[in-house]
């Protein structure tokens, strides 16, 4: 088994993810070459400094703007938005993967009483009219209806129509998100935005094993570098225990990743196979290391999984969201500063749309590490960057 430092383990992962040495991705075509690579980002509509989405690309894509995203998945259709790892973001090229995804989701609408008929009904008025949302679907009135994107929930729930049956064609796989005004979704017909090959593609997964394994692989190579353990790093996957460990067996009999132990950890990280070349780069000193500032995003794909984070980089970090105000070690919408290969401190930015003035609310450095000129200047510099992305100019630290 290949065996490698911490400091190696760090380097390769970062290396990967296109955050240390110069920029691998550059522009559009930079973000959707990492998407591509990254198989899905997670997509959460909180928009403090940028929606996390944004935040991953931007720590990562030289020359890209808060439209750019938006270009690839509303207007070249490169991307869509789907339920992957939570509601995601990722390449339209894997939808034929998700066929049994979408069967299953055809199936669970046909449990609620009326639902087929309105499917019926918003099919031909989308038909006719074009892209709509909840607001604008002349479906009145409620529906007994859950959705089937987490396959878990009340089965009873009493929702609006309109917005029941453009969710169900959602996951069914008939509908796409044409765009979104602010957190409204609009909804148009797949067929007019994908290609027919496309949408009729067979499932290349022969069963469901199979399906479970390109998942875990994807994910895999989402981080870099994973262990074989119960991790948020699966979420979305519904998988047992066994059926991931049977994922792991046969996927390394089949070459398709490799374990590395890494010195300090118990348990082994695996490695997509192809990864090899740089992992022995970054063993043998051949890779440059310049480093670079960067704010991470709160569900940036190298923080899925936190123990492995704290177990590689010393370092715990927690989205304090959804965390009671007084019970908050840090603050509301935290991330994380990478410095060269070293996660250092976190930082409090808040852009205001209203009057275009970005303000850091506050910053805090991890033990041992010492505010000197240089470090200033490096996180000044990235706060520029952000601001510049949130269409604003750099108010003084709250």
């Amino acid at each position: 088994m290949l065996t490698v430092t911490r400091d190696q383990a760090r380097q390769f992962i970062l290396l990967r993810q296109g955050l240390l040495g110069e920029h691998r991705f550059i522009g559009k075509n930079g973000a959707y070459q990492y998407v591509r690579q990254a198989g899905c980002i997670q997509f959460d509509p909180v928009d403090v400094c940028g929606r996390n989405a944004e935040l991953t690309l931007q720590s990562r894509v030289k020359g890209i703007t808060r439209k750019t995203l938006s270009d690839l998945l509303y207007r070249d259709r490169l991307l869509v938005d789907y339920s992957d790892k939570e509601l995601s973001i990722w390449p339209s090229e894997d939808w034929p993967y998700f066929a049994a995804y979408r069967e299953r989701s055809i199936e669970h609408g046909k449990q609620f009483a009326g639902i087929p008929e309105l499917e019926e009904q918003a099919v031909a008025y989308i038909r006719k009219h074009g892209p709509v949302s909840s607001d604008t679907l002349p479906i009145e009135g409620t529906i007994f209806w859950h959705s089937s994107m987490h396959w878990s929930g009340h089965w009873d729930r009493e929702s609006l129509a309109a917005r029941s049956v453009l969710e169900q064609l959602y996951t069914d796989g008939v509908l796409l998100i044409h765009h979104k005004t602010g957190s409204r979704k609009y909804y148009d017909l797949a067929d007019k935005y994908l290609p027919a090959e496309l949408l009729s593609a067979p499932n290349p997964c022969p069963d469901e094993a199979s399906w479970l394994c390109w998942r875990v692989k994807r994910r895999i190579g989402a981080v870099g570098l994973l262990w074989n353990r119960n991790s948020t790093a699966w979420l979305g996957i519904h998988m047992t225990p066994e059926q991931r460990n049977a994922c792991f067996d046969r996927m390394e009999k089949d070459g398709a990743i490799m374990p590395a132990q890494v010195e300090g950890i118990r348990f082994p990280l695996y490695m997509h196979t192809n990864d090899l070349p740089l992992m022995e780069s970054v063993i043998a000193g051949q890779v440059s290391l310049r480093p670079r500032l960067e704010f991470l995003a709160p569900l940036d794909p190298m923080l899925w999984d936190r123990k492995l984070i704290e177990a590689v980089w010393g370092y715990q970090y927690s989205w304090e969201i959804y965390t009671p105000v007084v019970k908050r070690k840090y603050g509301y919408y935290v991330l994380p500063v990478l410095w060269g290969d070293r996660l250092i401190g976190r930082i409090e930015p808040k852009a205001d749309r209203k009057t275009k003035t970005l303000t850091v609310q506050n910053i805090w450095l991890e033990p041992g590490i010492r505010c000197t000129k240089k470090l200033s200047g490096q996180i000044d510099r990235a706060v520029q960057r952000l601001a510049k992305f949130n269409g604003c100019s750099v108010n003084q630290m709250a």
